[in-house]
């Protein structure tokens, strides 16, 4: 299959006071168009560098990331904003909503740097909102929404720019189990939609929803292996044992 990421020997070094931090010591992996990939690890392993880096958010320190074919490592923050903007949709623990603004808001505002009148905005929004299920609380505001819903909204302001890669971190963090269980159903329609998913997560309940698994430890990959309980399911419909 086609990579859509690939990563060479990629390396992350903080400097902390006196002190040199390797984050990330050396990955290299590739991820296939429409993989959904979990991301595992202790505290400290690196998983969170590596979401970052894979997110555009930050450069490495050395190696090389190429991002649907072109080299992004060397890229400057403004560049690294454009692929953002275009390639990636991003889903936090935290949601990370803007209070003020409605969920129909707050989901149209990655849409005001496309050229797109406010109108046709407004339209993709409200298409992506009602595919997470919440047409009937577009006019609501964070503070009215519960925990799932917030987090739906979080979903559909990442899908409404047509990412090909969705980065999730710790998207059922702050969920219980029942809420949990439907925002990870989503996450499968969105794959079986066609998009990349790369979740991170230290849930192994959560994981056991991807694809392939990949564990850190120490800033290296520690195991990378295919969740052949999810592949050789021949329903989607009963995919998961949710039990």
């Amino acid at each position: 299959m086609e990579a859509i990421i690939s990563v060479n020997d990629l390396k992350k070094t903080y400097v902390m006071g006196s002190e040199i931090v390797q984050a990330l010591k050396s990955i290299t992996l590739n991820i296939s168009r429409n993989e959904y990939v979990a991301l595992m690890g202790p505290s400290g392993s690196g998983k969170s560098t590596l979401m970052n880096l894979l997110g555009c958010l930050d450069t490495p320190s050395a190696g090389s990331y190429h991002l649907n074919g072109t080299n992004v490592s060397t890229m400057n923050d403004s560049e690294l904003a454009g692929v953002r903007n275009k390639e990636i949709g991003f889903i936090f623990q935290t949601f990370n909503l803007l209070p003020r603004l409605s969920a129909l808001e707050n989901v149209a505002l990655p849409l005001v740097y496309t050229g797109l009148t406010k109108s046709k905005r407004i339209e993709k929004a409200e298409h992506v909102l009602a595919q997470v299920g919440l047409d009937d609380r577009m006019s609501h505001k964070p503070n009215e929404l519960s925990g799932g819903q917030r987090q739906r909204v979080a979903i559909a302001r990442a899908l409404v720019n047509d990412p090909a890669i969705i980065l999730a971190d710790e998207p059922t963090g702050n969920l219980d189990t029942k809420t949990s269980i439907e925002i990870m159903t989503i996450f499968e329609r969105i794959h079986s939609n066609g998009n990349t998913i790369i979740l991170v997560t230290h849930e192994p309940d959560i994981a056991e929803h991807a694809h392939r698994i990949i564990r850190l430890r120490d800033g290296l990959v520690e195991t990378d292996v295919q969740n052949e309980q999810i592949i050789k399911a021949d329903n989607p419909d009963h995919r998961y044992n949710l039990g």
